[in-house]
This record gives structure tokens, C-alpha cells and sequence, in this order.
């Protein structure tokens, strides 16, 4: 199990070894992202009008993560090679940013297990408590329904260029990861 894993080992079973998923606090999802070093972006589309392109582009340009692509479809996204898989990738990436379908995320979920990863984070709008529960079982973090690019913002008083509005505000330069 991963050292950053949150457990509930007061509700742990023998199904559930690490207890029932319950959606990250605010702190423990910041804790998330300073710890992380590499983000996989699983579903990386090549078309800019894409929430997965969106995120990328202000992860590589916001953040000091090592950012990897994950799509069977694709060769290359913004200069950099894109793997088919998890399995693939030259590192165990710290968190597997899913971009996929919610009925994709238990399988992915699985993979990112098996290869070692540490958090699963599914976009906001993309929801499976199936695969959250599969994830902390298997010992990692599930993060699900966020954002990664609005949470990183947001702990990083840097959102004003999307225009969500936080209720940051702050005149500190913004600390990066790491």
C-alpha cells in the first residue's frame, strides 16, 4: 500500500482490506498533488478544444509533474510521445488522471494498480464508485468528480486565467510542486 494511502481501517473487511472509499477531504486531495511528482493522462486527445488537451497544456506549463499520455489512438500530443497504456510508460506515474468513459474507469483503475501507481484521479464529471472502491482496495488513492487542473489551481492561486472563481486570492507567487 501506498505510504500516501488513506484508509479507514475502522470499517476494514475482509472485502475491503483498507475500508470503504470516502471522497478525499481538500487537504488530503492538496496533500495528493504536492507529493506527486508524474501525472499520466489517460484518454490524452489531440484536439485542443478537449478538457484532457486543457489540462495537459496547463499541467506542462503551471506545474513541475513530469506529464505522460496515455491513448491506443494516438502517436504524439504537444511534442511529446503517447503510450497505449499505463503499462507502457517509462515510469510509474504518482497519479493516473482518467479521462475516459465511467464504465472505462474500473479497468483503469486495475491497471494503474497493477503497475504501481499511487492515486487514481478521475475528472470532474466522470464518476464510479466501483472503481474508487476497487482503487482503495488495492491500496491506492481515489480521487473522483475533480478536476485536477481546477484542484491544482486552486491550492496554487493560479485559476484566474479559466475564470472559475475559488475565493483565493493572494499576491504570493504561486508554489510549484515538488
Amino acid at each position: 500500500m501506498s505510504e500516501q494511502t488513506l484508509t479507514n481501517d475502522d470499517e476494514a473487511t475482509a472485502e475491503h482490506p483498507h475500508g470503504r472509499w470516502t471522497a478525499p477531504s481538500p487537504s488530503r486531495r492538496l496533500q495528493l498533488l504536492r507529493s506527486a511528482k508524474s501525472v499520466a493522462i489517460v484518454g490524452m486527445s489531440d484536439k485542443p478544444a478537449r478538457a484532457s488537451y486543457f489540462v495537459a497544456t496547463y499541467l506542462m506549463s503551471s506545474s513541475s509533474y513530469t506529464v505522460y499520455f496515455v491513448n491506443p489512438r494516438l502517436q504524439e500530443v504537444l511534442g511529446q510521445p503517447v503510450y497505449a497504456s499505463l503499462k507502457d510508460l517509462p515510469e510509474v506515474p504518482d497519479i493516473v488522471d482518467i479521462f475516459r468513459r465511467p464504465e472505462d474507469v474500473p479497468a483503469i483503475a486495475e491497471e494503474a494498480a497493477e503497475i504501481g501507481a499511487k492515486t487514481i484521479w478521475a475528472q470532474l464529471g466522470i464518476s464510479s464508485e466501483e472503481a474508487m472502491q476497487l482503487a482503495q482496495d488495492a491500496g491506492l488513492n481515489a480521487v473522483q468528480d475533480r478536476c485536477m487542473k481546477i484542484e491544482h489551481g486552486r491550492f496554487h492561486g493560479n485559476l484566474h486565467l479559466s475564470g472559475f472563481n475559488t475565493g483565493v486570492i493572494s499576491a504570493k507567487r504561486q508554489i510549484l510542486d515538488g
